[in-house]
């Protein structure tokens, strides 16, 4: 008799179907490293969330990771003729396309027989670490109050890291996974809870939003209550990322 078919919903890939696991990728990925990289996956979808809303907040009223919003604030810019919106979202654009090109060099595209994390992903994520870090430093040498020019250039900063963090988890090969563009995630659930699908097959992709969401929540607390701190929530998320993946996860 054979054995029963190993299927799986697939995050964010097309309605109304349902993607088969390669063998090889249920024969090398324990459930617990698979359950352990979307965790991971969830927490730099806080990353993303919190470091869009200080950027559109405190930097000069962009988006760091969401481009399809920036095209929008460029039209509105080109409309209103607001020269520091267009240059914001104009170069937030230039800058999210620098940092997925470079995070696509570093971590390389999907291989036969990866492991559930591989080892340029976690290089990658150090790399966006240092533009995260550089976007920190000058936060707190300016007491959180960046002038004009410095906070464009901390937004450039951070749109580079979620380019990075963007282009780098295509690495694992799984359809539809994202932790930046998230309306197709969101339109592929909507789609099949009301195709009569279950919570459960949707779950991974519901906790990607709900950890974007989050991420937005908290950076919007510390910019208005906490300033000085905001920086941290990214630090620390995206620091235990790294640490985890090339401890943990790398070896799963």
């Amino acid at each position: 008799m054979q054995p029963p078919s190993l299927t799986s919903s697939i995050p964010g890939s097309p309605s109304g179907t349902t993607a088969a696991r390669s063998a090889p990728e249920v024969g090398q990925h324990s459930s617990r490293g698979v359950r352990l990289r979307q965790t991971l996956v969830v927490t730099l979808a806080v990353v993303s969330g919190a470091t869009d809303t200080i950027g559109l907040l405190a930097l000069g009223g962009a988006f760091t990771s969401v481009m399809t919003g920036n095209m929008v604030l460029l039209g509105v810019a080109a409309s209103s003729a607001d020269g520091t919106l267009a240059a914001s979202s104009g170069f937030a654009i230039l800058a999210f396309c620098a940092g997925a090109a470079l995070g696509a060099r570093l971590a390389g595209s999907a291989q036969k027989g990866d492991r559930v994390w591989p080892r340029p992903v976690t290089v990658a994520l150090a790399v966006e670490f240092l533009f995260v870090a550089a976007y920190a430093t000058g936060w707190w040498v300016t007491g959180g109050e960046p002038t004009p020019r410095l906070a464009l250039a901390m937004l450039l900063s951070t749109a580079v890291a979620l380019g990075i963090q963007s282009s780098t988890v295509q690495r694992f090969g799984v359809s539809g996974m994202s932790t930046t563009y998230l309306t197709g995630t969101l339109t592929t659930v909507v789609i099949r809870l009301a195709s009569g699908r279950g919570v459960r097959e949707v779950w991974h992709s519901l906790e990607i939003l709900l950890g974007l969401v989050t991420g937005a929540a908290a950076g919007a607390a510390l910019v208005l209550l906490a300033p000085l701190f905001a920086p941290v929530l990214q630090l620390l998320a995206l620091g235990a990322v790294i640490v985890v993946g090339a401890t943990v996860a790398q070896k799963a």
